[in-house]
């Protein structure tokens, strides 16, 4: 008998989605990936959860539909990591023009399944707080309801409602040989110690590593698709407003600049092929002018290349490899029979519909395995046991409860734990009761949470994924961090 019923090569957002949705449904899971979970390209996503207007303007309405269908799920089971947020697209003269504007945004309103959010509208931007930060003569903007997400730790929630309904998550554990007969045999590196398990179906969920997977470790002919590198950058705060901007830039792609980690704006996203080792992803010069030249056909403030905080890259496996028409939905593939073990192959797509990729990739198994039926899209993950419009009395109760929390301090708890802060403060009383402090905000308390419970095992794995609190840490405290955790470990 076979150790598991599904083992699954890869930790990215595909891979703990489909952990997730299999363990529900009553499988003996295991996820071996090779780094950190969400170390590639799932942590470097444009952070929307979106019906995606330009997919609109091809005439994708099922995929638009489904996507908003999407869009109101997340709400529903993830209010901590996903926020509704208004969008605003201004008006530019050598544009699209403004009725087409509007009358796509009132068509997408009505692809809304359940309107939950405000509907879209027409804002006159030379009497209104979004027109503050735009170059003159700028007179009006569309607005629009969507959601922006935290996509590292979703990744991490995902794993952790995999984890307690029984998958085994292994980090640092990399598969070097898949044998398959009528089950599939695996050799594992997992922190240096070599070890054999087996599983009566495998899952290739290794993102930009698909097809090398596929070929060298599986040995089974790779899927033909190429490689599209995703980037954006980020830069000190350029507006107040809490929205996110939508521009039309030259070449008719919509660029977004958005809210980032409270002092910080995110622009993106440019796209195109990539060749190369996925591990080493770093973005082009001309990207970042590119994104520079976007923001400042609209913004007062002028963005410059030397202005870029940080890039944020990744690579993945794309259908068409230009990036360019990249499939939101991303590409499955299943191989069964002859007395061969099942193989499932999932890559590619977008945060928004990972839930219900994985979901469809499962239910795949459904012939070879007796399982409960779906189930992912009514139950909260981790921390999201409450309702999206309750996040603000989240955040007072976590003020009221722990004093010392200052307002910011308690969004960001409350955006990355919900209603499991609990478990990370517990009884503190002050912050003298949290241990050491690594820069304002970060505690030994959280770190050792997020060792124990969210796999951390590395100073970039909190700083980088779990949370963003590397953009404000000091060098030196970021050496003491290192530090506890090497002595924690």
């Amino acid at each position: 008998m076979a150790d598991y019923d599904l083992a699954i090569i890869g930790g990215g957002l595909n891979g703990v989605s489909v952990a997730r949705d299999a363990a529900g449904r009553g499988l003996r899971v295991i996820l071996l990936e090779q780094g950190d979970l969400g170390g590639a390209a799932s942590s470097a996503t444009p952070r929307m959860i979106h019906g995606d207007l330009a997919m609109l303007e091809r005439r994708a309405f099922l995929r638009v539909r489904a996507a908003l269908a999407e869009r109101d799920i997340w709400l529903r089971i993830a209010p901590h990591l996903v926020r509704p947020m208004r969008f605003a697209i201004p008006a530019h003269s050598d544009e699209r023009p403004p009725w087409l504007l509007r009358s796509g945004l009132l068509l997408y309103d009505r692809l809304a399944s359940r309107p939950r959010l405000p509907a879209s509208a027409t804002v006159d931007v030379t009497h209104h707080p979004i027109g503050n930060a735009l170059k003159r003569p700028f007179g009006t903007a569309f607005e629009y309801s969507d959601c922006v997400v935290d996509d590292s730790r979703l990744v991490i929630a995902n794993a952790v409602d995999a984890a307690e309904r029984g998958a085994a998550i292994r980090t640092g554990a990399r598969c070097v040989r898949a044998d398959r007969l009528d089950i599939w045999r695996l050799a594992t590196i997992d922190r240096g110690r070599r070890q054999v398990v087996t599983a009566r179906a495998l899952a290739n969920a290794s993102g930009a590593w698909t097809a090398s997977v596929a070929e060298t470790v599986l040995r089974v002919p790779p899927p033909k698709v190429g490689m599209a590198q995703m980037s954006q950058i980020l830069v000190r705060r350029l507006f107040d407003t809490d929205n996110v901007y939508v521009f039309q830039n030259i070449d008719r792609r919509l660029i977004f600049a958005s809210p980032y980690e409270r002092d910080f704006t995110l622009v993106g996203t440019v796209a195109h092929g990539f060749k190369g080792d996925p591990a080493v992803v770093s973005m082009a010069a001309s990207d970042v002018a590119y994104l520079c030249d976007a923001a400042n056909r609209y913004f007062r403030q002028r963005v410059e290349p030397v202005d870029v905080v940080r890039t944020i890259s990744g690579a993945n496996m794309v259908i068409d490899p230009s990036g360019q028409h990249a499939a939101r939905d991303g590409a499955m593939a299943f191989d069964a029979g002859r007395g061969n073990a099942p193989l499932l192959t999932v890559f590619g797509g977008d945060v928004t519909t990972s839930r219900l990729r994985a979901e469809r990739a499962v239910s795949r198994l459904t012939p070879y395995y007796p399982m409960s039926p779906r189930w992912t899209a009514t139950a909260p993950l981790p921390g999201g046991d409450f309702a999206w419009e309750k996040f603000d009395e989240r955040v007072d109760a976590a003020r009221e409860r722990w004093r010392f929390l200052t307002e910011p301090q308690a969004q960001r708890l409350v955006g990355a734990y919900g209603t499991r802060l609990e478990a990370v403060y517990g009884h503190a009383k002050d912050r003298a009761d949290l241990g050491p402090a690594f820069g304002p905000e970060l505690t030994g308390a959280e770190v050792r949470y997020l060792m124990k419970q969210e796999w951390a095992r590395f100073p970039d794995d909190i700083l980088w994924r779990r949370s963003k609190l590397g953009l404000t840490m000091p060098p030196g405290d970021r050496d003491a961090l290192a530090a506890f955790m090497a002595a924690a470990g």
